[in-house]
């Protein structure tokens, strides 16, 4: 009797602890099934977002955007300041010079071009004024812009400059000296003087072409030249 009764306790023991398990089991699937059907929700335009999670994605977002390169249109103006003088006399052909940019320069709402960026150029044309015709010329060239250490090449339209000879007044004054001379010799008897007086006369008509006034063309230290891109340039990030 005594051990049928053990065995009756056993048995129900035994049930009642497979019972606990199994509810147990089926709240910890219920807990996890909750949680999985959760998380898309989470995912769904950012509802239920944490902060963390948004924050990741926002910075990945903006280092993906920083990734992509500025592109500066043609046609827009790069503004330099020159660090040291050119000129027409001061230059020779080939010369290169530098200086940095005066002011931004942007793409849209972006600063491409920082103000301070160093720059180089290339003087591709420089003539002096000649002595009795011909003007003076020079003509200069922006090649590149330094940006985060490293030259990028630029494509832009050369700036000339041009200061128009005396040539014609240096002739007329000239021809003038010499009929001066021309005078003074018919006064002095001709012959030989006539020829004396037109060679002083010459001399002084050059000699006053000296002072009119003739100007080589100069850009000092610290000016600020004006080139427009002919071509897109490009700046990495």
């Amino acid at each position: 009797m005594r051990s049928r009764l053990a065995l009756l306790f056993l048995c129900l023991y035994l049930a009642f602890a497979l019972f606990a398990c199994t509810s147990k089991s089926s709240s910890n699937n219920s807990a996890d099934s909750t949680a999985t059907e959760a998380q898309p929700a989470d995912n769904n335009g950012g509802k239920g977002e944490s902060a963390d999670a948004k924050g990741r994605r926002e910075h990945a977002a903006h280092k993906e955007a920083k990734r992509e390169p500025i592109i500066v249109p043609a046609g827009t103006p790069i503004t330099i300041n020159l660090s040291s003088a050119i000129g027409s006399k001061l230059s020779k052909t080939g010369d290169t010079f530098s200086g940095s940019v005066a002011q931004d320069v942007t793409a849209g709402n972006a600063v491409a071009i920082p103000k301070g960026a160093g720059i180089n150029g290339t003087v591709t044309d420089a003539k002096a004024l000649g002595k009795l015709k011909g003007g003076a010329v020079l003509e200069v060239r922006l090649d590149s812009v330094n940006i985060h250490g490293s030259d990028v090449p630029v494509q832009a339209a050369a700036k000339s400059f041009t200061e128009k000879g005396k040539g014609k007044r240096t002739a007329v004054l000239a021809g003038g000296g010499a009929a001066l001379g021309g005078i003074i010799g018919a006064l002095a008897g001709g012959g030989k003087g006539a020829a004396i007086g037109a060679a002083a006369g010459a001399g002084a008509g050059t000699g006053g072409a000296a002072f009119t006034g003739n100007k080589e063309i100069v850009l000092p230290a610290e000016s600020d030249l004006t080139f427009e891109l002919s071509q897109p340039l490009e700046i990495k990030r």
